[in-house]
């Protein structure tokens, strides 16, 4: 085993984009890895200080949606090109953008699946960012990433992953196991 020095190696990182609303009704869009769950109906995210930070002290509601293979390279763009330097980003990737259903915020109808989101609260807010903790208010899903049961079909999607390690994305791959069920085994 080879030690190394403390880094935000925590894998996976999904890919997401924020998507927003400038006061001018501009859609933004920016690229984070740092997120995930944190109770049965709520986000996390680690923001730092951004156009979409300041797009949602205006109106703290947004959209997240998960990037795929297909989506990568203009997942990348909103990432690396500030929307307070960029007015017309969204535009440069090509993607449709759609108004959301339950929140004021842009749905981008180019990923498989988007949640539709409202800030419930920020935690150690700063002039260099804050944890954001929001709800999730709603579900979009395109039908054609349904599984047979009605519910979204991860491995159809072709999600990918920030590697923080070698700086890149991995597409998330195939079913290798059961959850809940497969440990049983070893009872």
């Amino acid at each position: 085993m080879k030690n190394f020095s403390p880094k935000p190696w925590f894998m996976p990182q999904a890919v997401i984009v924020i998507g927003t609303y400038d006061a001018d009704g501009t859609p933004n869009a920016m690229n984070a890895a740092w997120a995930g769950t944190w109770d049965n109906n709520k986000i996390m995210i680690s923001l730092g200080s951004h156009q979409t930070t300041a797009n949602l002290a205006a109106c703290p509601e947004f959209t997240v949606a998960f990037a795929t293979a297909e989506t990568a390279t203009a997942a990348d763009y909103v990432g690396l090109v500030s929307g307070k330097k960029e007015k017309n980003k969204v535009a440069k990737t090509g993607w449709t953008v759609q108004r959301a259903s339950m929140v004021n915020a842009p749905v981008f109808a180019d990923f498989p699946m988007t949640m539709e989101c409202r800030v419930v609260k920020k935690i150690d807010e700063s002039d260099t960012g804050c944890y954001l903790v929001a709800e999730i208010v709603n579900i979009v899903v395109d039908e054609k990433y349904l599984a047979h049961d009605g519910k979204p079909d991860l491995e159809q999607m072709h999600l990918i992953t920030f590697d923080p390690v070698h700086l890149g994305y991995l597409e998330i791959g195939k079913r290798v196991g059961n959850a809940f069920a497969d440990g049983k085994t070893l009872s």
